[in-house]
């Protein structure tokens, strides 16, 4: 050793610790020495067994060394502290390395798929010692240093070994679950250092502490074996989805305006949604964020489930409370872009590390975030296997994606000069749309999985298989048809007569993907006001109109998602700092819409002519939509046996129509099912009495009609009995 190499352990800034410290034989002697890097010792021993070994100090910065006869052999080093006390230490240096070589170099291919086993904080044993082994990558960091409330925050000391790859390890003895810790990263260029948080971390600390956590994530017992193995015999895309959105820091807060835990929300919102019907939850972004504003959107600890609301133990009861229930769970995944705060993945090790370097391809300016590299192996093992982590390890069923557009078009929202093209000189982000692909491969061979995109161009494929050119996903989010209904429904009745094609241009293309129609937090925040408030008139006719609205929008092709509070009418557009106005329920208006909601949903999962054929032309028929005058359309849906069928009128403007005649497909008694206007749901109750019969009079190509009373701003619908 030299004193330059002892001065760059004490200063933190070595990158071969191994070589210097630890136990090492002393050539041609037949003696051995430990050394030991212990600044916050007065004095220090080596132990063996019942001997006991003085070190001597060989640099004031707090370098010791013993010098010992024989070989190597397991030790301890007792050090007595500067306040006086003594303690009994394993030197983290006398281990050997954990990480095997073809995890390093799967790691580098990018085919690690599930690199939350081999990097992060693991709890592990080491020649019968307990500890945990600590693994980032950093391949640009001259050194890596492990700090934690275990070393006082001292970033000299624990360093860390390098590997191939660029990954840096240490198994440090003694720590237990609970730790708190972060990285030191000193880069091998321009002197940057900075303490990261582990991109790893199965849990952090509650913000705005920002340190990972050491956390156990194999010891939950799981409770939903039977759902699990039903889920993986259904097939999704023929059954009944009906989705309800959820933020968890504003769906209800407590009686002092607190937020609820995951074990509070795994009883109250899991007995609600299965109360109103719903078949599956979808949470915003559930892994750890800074920044509350931002809804979960912008990520830090991408394998982490936030510790706002628990552990990551209690995240597991939460999903394994709504399988119990028959509820499936869908995150929000953000494999998008990630925030630039200090401690996350920006600039990791003093590098554009996980994100590009060139701002044109590696900085989103609408959303001040950083754009991940899809073109790095190690960005994509850390991606995909991120997706699989929340699939495996939490059971989740779904992963909703996040602003694929964005990543699919490498001018997203930028001016010319701004963006890169690719090879081809095209605007497709090629390696993006690879990841996807491969994503989406892995993610569905996981039984019961599936993926949804929130894609808002008319890029092709998006829910078509692979292997037929598409992207993959299972669905894709139908921002035309929100869109169009929504601009529709805005205007006055007295003007929809021109905007007609409104609601009916979405059949045009609704069986060119795999749709789900939605509602979500998008569309009620940031001056879009709530679902009732984008409704005209007084409030009768709002209530009125967003009862149609819905009843529509579940009669229509597609899979349903609703975002939180538009059920029960909330009028102001959604806070993610308070709670839904759950108290607005005392009121009759309130409490009748979410009893139609409700209703909507049972009809729904009643009647296989709604959900069994959603994505082919065959589960839909028009009885007439030429009535634009009169805003009034009628539709059948059937189901894959074609004899099963439900017929829809709608009348979309005030005015009552009587003996308004549809044809039908069979003569016979046509029962009315569903009326948007009863009085149950806040309507003037107008109606057909329950039951009309056909007459053998041909209307709209078809042998045999009904004449039905359509009543204002509604919505019924008819099964031949």
């Amino acid at each position: 050793m030299t004193d330059e190499e002892i001065e760059s352990i004490g200063g933190g800034y070595n990158g071969d610790p191994f070589r210097i410290l630890g136990p090492h034989a002393v050539r041609k002697t037949g003696r051995w020495e430990v050394r030991a890097f212990l600044p916050q010792a007065e004095s220090a021993e080596v132990l063996l067994g019942e001997q006991r070994f003085a070190m001597s100090k060989q640099h004031t910065l707090g370098f010791f060394c013993a010098d010992l006869n024989g070989d190597p052999q397991p030790y301890l080093i007792r050090a007595r502290l500067f306040d006086g006390r003594e303690i009994d230490l394993e030197d983290p240096y006398r281990f050997g390395p954990h990480i095997s070589p073809s995890d390093l170099y799967l790691h580098g291919e990018g085919t690690l798929h599930e690199a939350w086993h081999t990097l992060g904080a693991h709890l592990v044993e080491a020649e019968g010692v307990a500890g945990v082994r600590f693994a980032v990558w950093a391949p640009n960091a001259g050194s890596v240093t492990v700090t934690g409330e275990f070393n006082d925050w001292d970033s000299r000391r624990h360093p860390m070994r390098r590997r191939d790859g660029g990954v840096w390890e240490l198994f440090i003895p003694g720590l237990g679950e609970g730790a708190t810790y972060k990285y030191n990263i000193r880069s091998q260029y321009v002197g940057y250092q900075q303490l990261k948080a582990d991109p790893y971390a199965f849990c952090c600390e509650t913000p705005p502490k920002s340190a990972s956590v050491v956390w156990n994530i194999d010891r939950y017992q799981w409770n939903d074996a039977a759902w699990m193995e039903a889920r993986a015999g259904v097939d999704l895309l023929k059954s009944p989805v009906a989705i309800y959105e959820v933020h968890l820091e504003s769906w209800m807060r407590g009686p002092q305006g607190q937020t609820l835990t995951y074990r509070d929300l795994a009883v109250k919102l899991v007995e609600y949604v299965k109360q109103m019907g719903y078949t599956h939850i979808e949470l915003l972004p559930i892994m750890e964020y800074p920044y509350s504003g931002s809804w979960g959107y912008q990520i830090i600890g991408y394998f982490a489930p936030t510790s706002r609301f628990g552990t990551p133990d209690d995240f597991k009861y939460f999903v394994d409370c709504c399988h119990q229930a028959s509820i499936g769970v869908i995150v929000d995944w953000v494999p998008a872009h990630f925030p630039k705060d200090a401690h996350g993945l920006a600039f990791f090790d003093g590098t554009a590390l996980y994100e590009h370097a060139d701002p044109r391809k590696g900085e989103q300016r609408d959303w001040g975030t950083l754009v991940f590299n899809y073109g790095r192996n190690e960005v994509r093992t850390f991606l995909i296997s991120n997706a699989l982590f929340w699939l495996k390890e939490y059971h989740i069923e779904g992963l909703r994606v996040d602003a694929v557009a964005s990543m699919l078009y490498l001018d997203y929202s930028r001016k010319a000069g701004e963006w890169v093209p690719n090879r081809y000189g095209g605007n497709e982000n090629l390696e993006a749309i690879d990841f996807l692909r491969r994503f989406n491969e892995l993610a569905h061979t996981i039984p019961g999985a599936f993926t949804v995109a929130e894609e808002s161009t008319a890029f092709p494929g998006v829910s078509k298989p692979v292997y037929l050119n598409g992207l993959g996903f299972t669905m894709k989010w139908n921002m035309g048809w929100m869109h169009d209904m929504l601009a529709y429904f805005s205007n006055d009745p007295i003007y929809r007569k021109f905007h007609h094609n409104n609601i009916t241009f979405s059949l045009l293309y609704a069986f060119h993907e795999n749709f789900v129609l939605p509602i979500s937090h998008d569309e009620v925040v940031h001056g879009k006001g709530s679902l009732l408030g984008k409704m005209p008139g007084d409030e009768w006719r709002q209530f009125a109109n967003v009862r149609a609205f819905l009843a529509y929008m579940w009669a229509h092709p597609g899979k349903k998602l609703l975002f939180m509070g538009q059920e029960i009418g909330q009028r102001e557009e959604w806070n993610a700092a308070v709670g839904v106005r759950w108290e607005l329920l005392e009121f009759d208006y309130h409490r009748k819409l979410q009893a139609l909601a409700r209703e909507l949903n049972r009809l729904y999962r009643a009647h296989p002519a709604l959900y069994q054929v959603d994505f082919h032309y065959s589960g839909f028929e028009w009885v007439d939509f030429h009535d634009w005058e009169n805003s009034v359309i009628a539709f059948l849906r059937r189901a894959e046996d074609p004899s099963d069928f439900l017929l829809f009128c709608c009348n979309f403007t005030p005015v009552p129509r009587r003996g308004y005649e549809f044809g039908v497909p069979e003569e016979g008694f046509y029962e009315e099912i569903l009326n948007t206007d009863s009085e149950l749901f806040g309507g003037s109750n107008l109606g057909n009495g329950g039951l009309v019969s056909s007459r053998p009079i041909p209307r709209h190509n078809r042998p045999h009609s009904i004449a039905v009373t359509l009543p204002p701003l509604a919505v019924v619908a008819f099964r031949k009995r």
